[in-house]
């Protein structure tokens, strides 16, 4: 045992101990083309096992944020590694990628194997619900960097798609309807604000609140991001899809536009879809405009596809057969901005 380092406030031993938790929950996202095993010093994916002829390699990387700070208050670290695998996944599925591998990094001032284990657990379901491998990852463990009990956790996916079947945003067009498809909640975005809410209105996560079911605040909060990789991937097998925009961080405002060329915008329909209650209360409890929610939150719609109007019947037919909510919540024009009727 290295007792210095241990001194120093690293444990060894711990390290050694998360990787023998963890092992169980990496090779439950094994997948076609994995090599090797945990503890390489890379991860390895064989491509060519694939089939795909002209392969491009769409990449994201991001974290979960300021919602860590809610798992934090509630003592609850099972769902945030699905939140930083949603993130990312969700991310390269715009592009029409499929994701293949993922590496996780968790940076805590304490190592607790118990924890750690939890917070990799949730990386591997949103790996299994997303379809890619967990093929490596780095937990950091570093004494005064953060606050007892508290950690940040990032993460970072490659996938791949036929040249041919890169969804850029190039056959995007006027009179395309736009496929809005449920969220989960808030997902992983907005959460400073979030939090400045429930601490103005003097609030707290553990709080049962009866526009919720009776749900405890922070429960709600912490419901994990939707992942949407297998059904919109069969969405584009079978349909004509012009454009995919993730709804995270800016809401509709922001991502959108992201699909659309110069000249165009979009026209939102309100009362198309369900705006989820935790919103609702979000927006009453901090006195927000009701147009600038949809600046900063999903407002119920996590993700949005640009398709021709023939398509749009079939689209939603086949997000309904997974379980998802759909609709046709508004249309591409040819007026620059979001509007919102």
């Amino acid at each position: 045992m290295a007792k210095s380092y241990e001194n120093a406030g690293v444990n060894l031993e711990a390290g050694y101990e998360v990787v023998r938790r963890i092992k169980q929950h990496v090779k439950s996202t094994d997948r076609p083309g994995v090599m090797g095993n945990i503890g390489s010093f890379g991860g390895m994916f064989d491509l060519a096992s694939l089939g795909i002829k002209d392969p491009i390699l769409v990449s994201g990387t991001d974290g979960v944020g300021t919602k860590l700070k809610v798992a934090f208050a509630m003592d609850k670290h099972d769902t945030v590694g699905i939140d930083a695998v949603a993130m990312c996944v969700n991310d390269v599925l715009a592009q029409g990628a499929e994701p293949l591998i993922f590496l996780d990094y968790v940076a805590l001032g304490q190592n607790i194997p118990a924890k750690v284990e939890a917070i990799v657990a949730g990386v591997a379901e949103g790996c299994r619900q997303a379809g890619c491998a967990l093929v490596g990852g780095e937990t950091a463990e570093m004494p005064g960097m953060y606050s007892d009990g508290e950690y940040d956790i990032a993460g970072f996916t490659t996938g791949v798609v036929e040249r041919s079947k890169l969804i850029d945003g190039t056959k995007v067009s006027v009179g395309d309807v736009l496929v809005g498809i449920a969220s989960s909640g808030v997902h992983s975005n907005g959460f400073s604000l979030v939090r400045k809410i429930v601490a103005d209105a003097g609030l707290d996560f553990h709080q049962e609140i009866p526009e919720f079911g009776g749900r405890k605040l922070g429960d709600v909060l912490l419901t994990p991001t939707k992942i949407y990789v297998k059904q919109v991937l069969d969405v584009i097998r079978n349909c004509d899809v012009h454009g995919v925009a993730h709804i995270t961080g800016g809401g509709f405002d922001e991502n959108i536009p992201r699909i659309l060329k110069p000249g165009q915008g979009i026209e939102i329909k309100e009362g198309s879809w369900e705006i989820l209650p935790v919103f609702r209360m979000l927006e009453k409890w901090g006195g927000v405009s009701h147009r600038e929610m949809f600046n900063i939150f999903n407002m119920g719609i996590g993700m949005v596809l640009a398709v021709p109007e023939k398509d749009a019947a079939k689209a939603i037919k086949i997000l309904e057969g997974y379980g998802e909510k759909a609709s046709v919540i508004g249309k591409v024009t040819d007026k620059e901005g979001v509007e919102i009727i």
